[in-house]
């Protein structure tokens, strides 16, 4: 038989959102500590700001393109002191330049007023472990590993106009990812071939114990063939003794599912338009 006791008065009963709270406390908090961290490998890369506290962290990679200028929640966010840490996420990103977006695993109190522009709430989903739950065969897709500068390029250049980041055109080497993230054993990026020529791209970041499926993009002339499949399956082989995560789209929620990620929750993402 269960039985329950009232906690004292002076007793701290943990939520797992705590300061000090292990990263593994949950599979989410592993998840936002595991974002967090891309955002700010992609920024040190390019020579950008990054920014962590006990309430969130910030990248600015000091590019135009919003994606990885972003700020994520690290724990619920309190009505009573919310104002004060978006006033001090607007100030990390007031020198900067093009959007910046704010990450919630939690619904926030409407930041409209403050020239915020409410994005949508993608979903989060998780997957357990290739080595436990062995994904698919993949479609007959042509995948290549990148490994140096060149490739790289043709990696931002399909994620730049496949997107698309109409603000970052034309997609110019290193504008979006700096050839130094290539010396991040964390991160991994493939492209997706089709008469040589690079259509698709996917890439793997794992850190806090989790995989996080990052940036993947398939150009419109190469989509319903197999690209998001190959990758995706590429991606969990890469790293079969992890839970794998990711935030997805609406459209791309089903074809996770039935590669077997399964849904946990919706952020709420704030985007906020800084001068050009």
């Amino acid at each position: 038989m269960t039985t329950t006791t009232t906690p004292r008065a002076d007793e701290h009963l943990t939520t797992g959102w705590e300061p000090d709270a292990p990263v593994g406390d949950s599979i989410v908090r592993r998840y936002l500590f595991c974002s967090a961290a891309l955002f700010e490998a992609f920024a040190h890369a390019a020579g950008g700001r990054a920014l962590t506290t006990p309430v969130f962290a910030a990248a600015d990679a000091g590019r135009p393109a919003g994606w990885f200028n972003s700020a994520t929640l690290l724990q619920p966010p309190d009505p009573a002191t919310f104002g004060d840490v978006v006033d001090d996420v607007e100030a990390f990103y007031q020198p900067g330049t093009g959007q910046a977006l704010l990450w919630s695993a939690w619904p926030t109190p409407d930041l409209a007023g403050r020239g915020w522009r409410l994005v949508g709430h993608p979903p989060l989903l998780i997957r357990p472990l290739a080595a436990l739950v062995p994904p698919p065969s993949p479609p007959a897709v042509d995948l290549l590993e990148v490994a140096d500068a060149a490739t790289l390029a043709e990696w931002e250049r399909v994620a730049i106009e496949g997107y698309p980041l109409p603000e970052l055109l034309p997609a110019l080497p290193g504008l979006l990812a700096d050839p130094r993230l290539l010396d991040d054993p964390r991160l991994r990026f493939t492209l997706g071939l089709e008469a040589g020529r690079a259509v698709s791209i996917g890439s793997l970041f794992t850190d806090c114990g989790v995989g996080c499926f990052a940036l993947g993009v398939t150009m419109p002339t190469a989509r319903r063939r197999g690209h998001w499949l190959a990758h995706a399956v590429h991606r969990l082989a890469a790293a079969p003794d992890l839970w794998m995560t990711g935030v997805f789209s609406d459209h791309s929620r089903s074809p996770a599912e039935r590669l077997g990620f399964l849904p946990v929750l919706r952020f709420t993402l704030w985007a906020r338009d800084r001068a050009h």
